[in-house]
């Protein structure tokens, strides 16, 4: 075996992740998937943590923080979105609940929930408002719960809303036919601005979520094809999985 060879297999062994500086790991940390990947790398080691959590790969959402000191976490989801910019993931932290009323979402954001379970996050949507989030752009949530004492978890009017295990709460009886899960107004229910919807992608993609209370699963004005359905009945709630698209 001659010298080079040597080199270089000695080389290989004392190569390690941890030998790359931050700027290269943090971007080898970009193309992961925020939950569960990224979010697990966080409980590696001290580094990795600040490089998991940095304000370039995603916002936070944390109750306790008070004021701006801290950059990219915020006290409020309504603070965050607005400071977000498009294609921003935002965490949000788990523990309590944190207060969500007609937050208008009109840029690509995913929005995830910092815990384990969806219920370890819990989006509240105060009696008297439209709905806790307005959706007028593509946008995902993830592990969240979403609970709205009166009108609806969600308002989707335009863009591609994808929905993966959550929990979207209603009111209770007598109240829960005025509450819905998902109000969709996207297309309308003009023949021309449902073409526009389906041209754009307008759609409406839920899959291992909870629907507890309420009138509906999904409202909608305009006209939808169900795809890939599964329902799955309980005493008290729903466990279901299906696409809602607009079609001509």
């Amino acid at each position: 075996m001659d010298g080079n060879t040597q080199r270089i297999r000695r080389s290989s062994r004392s190569t390690h992740v941890n030998t790359l500086d931050d700027g290269c790991l943090m971007h080898i940390f970009s193309f992961l998937s925020p939950i569960p990947d990224r979010y697990n790398t966080a409980l590696v080691c001290h580094r990795w943590l600040f490089l998991a959590c940095h304000p370039r790969l995603w916002l936070r959402v944390d109750r306790a923080v008070k004021s701006l000191t801290e950059s990219g976490v915020f006290p409020s989801i309504e603070e965050a979105v607005s400071a977000a910019r498009p294609g921003d993931t935002i965490l949000i932290g788990a523990g309590g609940f944190h207060f969500a009323s007609n937050i208008q979402i009109n840029k690509p954001l995913c929005l995830i929930g910092g815990g384990d379970v969806p219920d370890d996050t819990t989006l509240v949507c105060s009696r008297g408002s439209d709905s806790a989030l307005e959706f007028l752009s593509t946008c995902k949530l993830a592990n969240l719960t979403v609970k709205a004492e009166l009108g609806c978890c969600l308002l989707h009017r335009s863009g591609r809303l994808i929905i993966e295990d959550c929990n979207l709460q209603c009111e209770s009886n007598p109240l829960d036919y005025l509450s819905y899960a998902i109000i969709t107004t996207a297309g309308g229910c003009e023949a021309t601005l449902s073409s526009a919807a389906h041209k754009n992608g307008d759609s409406v993609c839920v899959s291992q979520t909870r629907i507890k209370g309420g009138a509906k699963a999904v409202l909608t004005s305009g006209t939808l094809a169900l795809q890939r359905v599964r329902a799955i009945y309980a005493p008290t709630s729903i466990l279901f999985w299906f696409d809602v698209v607009h079609q001509l």
